[in-house]
């Protein structure tokens, strides 16, 4: 683990520990499995100051903050950045603000206290840790589709421990681009088969539908195993090309009409995000919940 990751996950854990005060410097190294020497070394070589005093300002920028937007005793907002008197925190705070609490609250001004290490206070209760600079706008682009292919096969195979008759379950909608009933079972293969088209729509070749009527959840897996990637790698080559706002024809419908490369990524990604809200709905009305409403949150911030 390299030094900017313990400084990560150092933050990580002063976000959980910020109102504990009995977590000694020595208990939060300990939950990182190192030492506190090992700490405070790595935080202040990476951070610019050591962990006892990053805690503090981070305290003393929530305190601002309480101050801006509460009407607490100023005492209390000071016992809870950990001063155990009046004085003391109208000492600290006016060190870093330079002003005393009760001018601040009168006067507001930026809570975030100046640190090389953009290392703040991110209301209403975290902390705001800033990004490595190395994840591009195309990178995420690229990462929301590998989550939506990723989410795609988790839904397949919790689909698998259902019955027929609940796969067929008739299913509100809400959009009229799929006019007939709509069931679980359709939900899933449109998913897949949205990406199957738009693949088969990029080479000139005719998307067959009539394999979407009463799939089964082996030719569902099957498909994605083929469509997913190949999807993804369309996606990926448009962007690593710059080809997103080139045009190509569609030309296997009844009339050829023109799309570019970005609205087709947008147009998947839209459509997707609403059947699997669906798709989310009805599995947990048969009792799957693991999977919650599948937000990309967490996986678009974790290392591909």
């Amino acid at each position: 683990m390299s030094n900017a990751d313990m400084f990560a996950r150092y933050v990580g854990v002063l976000a959980e520990s910020l109102d504990d005060d009995t977590a000694s410097p020595v208990q939060l190294a300990q939950r990182l499995y190192t030492s506190r020497f090992h700490l405070d070394r790595i935080v202040s070589s990476v951070g610019g100051e050591p962990p006892v005093t990053l805690r503090r300002r981070l305290l003393l920028e929530r305190s601002a903050y309480r101050l801006i937007t509460s009407q607490r005793r100023i005492i209390d907002v000071g016992v809870e950045a950990g001063y155990a008197s009046h004085e003391a925190f109208t000492r600290a705070f006016a060190r870093h603000f330079g002003m005393a609490p009760r001018d601040f609250r009168s006067r507001p001004g930026d809570f975030k206290i100046p640190s090389n290490n953009g290392v703040h206070f991110q209301p209403p209760a975290g902390l705001r840790l800033p990004g490595t600079g190395g994840f591009t706008a195309m990178e995420l682009l690229t990462r929301m589709i590998d989550h939506h292919i990723w989410l795609t096969g988790e839904f397949v195979d919790r689909a698998a421990r259902l019955t027929d008759e609940q796969l067929d379950e008739r299913i509100e909608y809400g959009l009229d681009d799929d006019p007939e009933t709509m069931t679980l079972r359709r939900l899933l293969s449109r998913l897949v088969g949205q990406m199957g088209m738009w693949n088969a729509v990029l080479v000139n070749r005719e998307y067959d539908w009539s394999i979407e009527q009463h799939e089964s959840v082996t030719s569902l897996r099957s498909r994605l195993t083929v469509e997913g990637p190949r999807f993804a790698e369309n996606v990926r080559a448009a962007i690593q090309h710059g080809e997103l706002d080139d045009t190509f024809v569609d030309a296997c419908g009844e009339q050829a009409e023109v799309f570019t490369y970005g609205g087709m990524i947008a147009h998947v990604l839209t459509f997707a995000a609403h059947r699997r809200t669906l798709v989310s709905l009805a599995l947990d009305k048969h009792g799957i919940t693991d999977l919650g409403w599948g937000d990309p949150m967490r996986w678009v911030a974790e290392p591909a």
